[in-house]
């Protein structure tokens, strides 16, 4: 899934990387990567499970994503003026226990057997997510020598991707193997959402602990911009890829969200089994990661994009106008080309904003909401069409990112070779 990017980081206290091992910190962050990725594809398995237990329509059942994305929107901004007084590691906390609290609130809904209670505790759950996300991206920068920074972050964000892969598995064989019993109860999804509170309390425990480094909010270190005259929204390259964060986000959880239920569609099979199917939508995110790292070493991000938008636009074209496994396999590898898009349109966003970059992260991580409005808006039209009209809006969105990496990445100030 996609994951804020941090604006930037001021060391309180300088540090002599020779003489400090962070493995123990890393490791927690890995497992704090792995269960945000865990956390947020497991909703994939809550819509099918939703959707039959309180017989809804698909654009109904799409409310989980929609309260969970629309966290994004609303408190991206608010959460980085938190984080500015509690600090990094506080707010990590902050994250882990408010993310538990929202687990813990699966109880009563299920209690209750009431969906706008189960939306509420998502709601609850995803502005921890977006606290800890938030909070913690600076410290895996700063673990460690400047120069390899961003390949702990994609080491990490790939744990994320396992957690993601796990997820789907895990949902099929607790939650929707008891489907039928989702019409009179919510037991299903209560044990696990236990499980994932105290294992979240748990591990903020242990954050607390930890000696990490003290670091405070602080300005990038990206040259500023020449122009007096020159403001946040004067770049073209960030216009375009703010609306570029959003149909990526957007289009990625809508296949996600729809793709047990296509499957099992298309396959003419129970949900449990079409769930199975998932994880190789998310687990190919994490090949796609891992070979992309590769890949962007020696070409260009811009034609890394067009190319997978074009093979994600043209996959679900071939799905939707096939039949079996040619149909299911071809939605299935949109997880492959997805990999590494977000990474890609949010370096080129902010290529050479300079001083304006933390506002600028601030932009595009609320423009993640995406994912939020995007799979309400298929939902909805899924109600009143066919698979094949309504995965034309995701097709919508590749399309963009494909003139985006086209053209649309190209900045009209200070326009740097990419």
């Amino acid at each position: 899934m996609a994951s804020i990017p941090s604006g930037g980081a001021v060391l309180t206290e300088p540090l002599d990387h020779k003489q400090q091992n962070y493995t123990t910190a890393l490791t927690s962050l890995a497992v704090l990567y792995f269960m945000n990725g865990f956390i947020t594809c497991l909703n994939d398995t809550l819509v099918p499970f939703f959707k039959k237990g309180f017989t809804l329509t698909y654009s109904e059942s799409s409310l989980v994503q929609f309260y969970f994305f629309l966290t994004y929107g609303i408190m991206s901004f608010p959460a980085g003026k938190i984080i500015e007084r509690t600090g990094y590691k506080n707010g990590m906390m902050m994250g882990l226990l408010v993310s538990a609290f929202g687990a813990f609130l699966f109880v009563p809904a299920s209690i209750f057997h009431q969906y706008y209670i189960f939306l509420a505790a998502l709601f609850v759950l995803a502005i921890g997510v977006v606290l800890l996300q938030v909070a913690s991206n600076p410290y895996i920068t700063i673990l460690g020598p400047a120069k390899t920074a961003s390949s702990r972050l994609t080491l990490i964000q790939a744990v994320g991707s396992i957690g993601t892969t796990i997820a789907p598995i895990f949902g099929a064989y607790f939650i929707l193997s008891r489907l039928q019993e989702s019409t009179s109860s919510s037991d299903a999804v209560r044990y696990p959402y236990i499980g994932i509170g105290c294992l979240l309390v748990l591990i903020a425990l242990v954050v607390a602990f930890l000696r990490l480094p003290n670091l405070k909010p602080g300005s990038s270190s990206v040259d500023t911009v020449s122009g007096t005259n020159t403001n946040l929204f004067s770049f073209r390259n960030l216009n375009f890829g703010t609306i570029g964060i959003f149909v990526y986000v957007g289009a990625e959880v809508s296949v996600g969200t729809f793709l047990t239920n296509y499957i099992a569609d298309t396959l003419n099979i129970p949900v449990d089994q079409a769930n199975t199917y998932v994880a190789f939508y998310w687990g190919s995110m994490l090949v796609g990661r891992l070979v992309g790292s590769w890949v962007l070493r020696s070409v260009k991000p811009s034609a890394v994009l067009t190319i997978c938008a074009t093979m994600a636009t043209i996959l679900i074209l071939v799905s939707v106008n096939s039949a079996g496994s040619l149909a299911v396999w071809s939605m299935i590898a949109v997880g492959l080309c997805n990999s590494v898009m977000f990474a890609i349109i949010f370096s080129l966003s902010v290529q050479g904003v300079g001083k304006f970059t933390t506002q600028a992260s601030g932009i595009l991580s609320t423009a993640i909401a995406g994912g939020a409005i995007v799979s309400f808006s298929q939902g909805y039209v899924k109600d009143h069409a066919t698979w094949l009209i309504a995965f034309m809006i995701p097709v919508v969105c590749y399309a963009y990112l494909v003139f985006y990496g086209v053209n649309g990445y190209e900045s009209n100030i200070n326009q740097n070779e990419l």
